[in-house]
């Protein structure tokens, strides 16, 4: 594929997708949609891509979306949003979260809007210590997208997500750590070789088992003790009979490194 508005490497079994529009602070236009989403679906069935790191280029992540990409035109009828929300954005965060391998999300500037959800739907959030997040929906009468309304309260708590969703200030990267709402900071010369350490770490995991503890953290939001009780008997049946297990177990009596191969 020819791409205009990403980077697109893969390397030691970990794809990487750099959003490539810095002027623009790689925000969304629907051009840039359909070409990370061909990215991503076809990494999510290659079994050579172990693991995904997601990153923007220049001095922002992603502000989101581009609304120079859409005309809202005050003597035309109200523009329909839910439309991409629809077409582009919910399959995107959707691809994310259920891709059965881990994805890392390096943010290296600004995350607005979209954009912040966009790194909150990945499983390990790096970011830069000059990274921002914003919600930045409130400014513009909207509401957030993308996830927002779901990963804001379970990862800060109500208080702390109707605060980010209703005033939408800027969060530092400091901040979001604190609040919980991603894992690691770092300085900003180090993102990409401490973004490339862990993505490289986790391809040579039992990559099979990964993608059941995904699931299971997942789906624990909405199920009942019981239910995740049950859940999880279900999925270590699974992790059991996998080659994988087989294999850590061997290589721990024969004290040597495990061979995974993600199946």
């Amino acid at each position: 594929m020819d791409y205009q508005n990403i980077i697109v490497t893969e390397k030691n079994g970990v794809g990487y997708l750099t959003f490539n529009r810095p002027k623009q602070l790689n925000s969304f236009t629907e051009a840039m949609h359909k070409e990370v989403a061909a990215t991503l679906k076809a990494w999510s069935k290659n079994a050579d891509i172990r693991a995904v790191v997601i990153s923007g280029e220049g001095r922002g992540f992603c502000a989101g979306q581009d609304l120079n990409d859409r005309v809202v035109d005050p003597n035309a009828d109200a523009p329909d949003l839910g439309l991409s929300i629809e077409k582009y954005y919910n399959p995107m965060i959707k691809t994310i979260t259920e891709m059965p391998k881990p994805v890392i999300c390096a943010v290296n500037g600004v995350a607005a809007g979209a954009g912040a959800n966009i790194a909150l739907a990945c499983d390990l959030v790096i970011a830069a210590k000059s990274a921002s997040f914003i919600q930045a929906f409130c400014r513009l009468g909207l509401v957030p997208d993308s996830g927002g309304t779901w990963f804001l309260p379970r990862l800060v708590g109500r208080a702390q997500a109707m605060g980010l969703a209703l005033l939408g200030d800027k969060l530092s990267a400091e901040q979001a750590q604190q609040f919980g709402m991603i894992w690691q900071v770092v300085e900003d010369d180090q993102l990409q070789a401490e973004a490339e350490k862990m993505a490289e770490h986790l391809a040579k995991q039992p990559t099979y088992g990964l993608s059941l503890i995904k699931k299971a953290i997942n789906t624990a939001a909405h199920n009942t003790l019981d239910e995740q009780l049950l859940l999880e008997r279900d999925l270590q049946r699974l992790a059991g009979r996998s080659e994988d297990y087989r294999e850590g177990v061997q290589a721990f009596m024969q004290k040597r490194t495990p061979a995974y191969k993600g199946c």
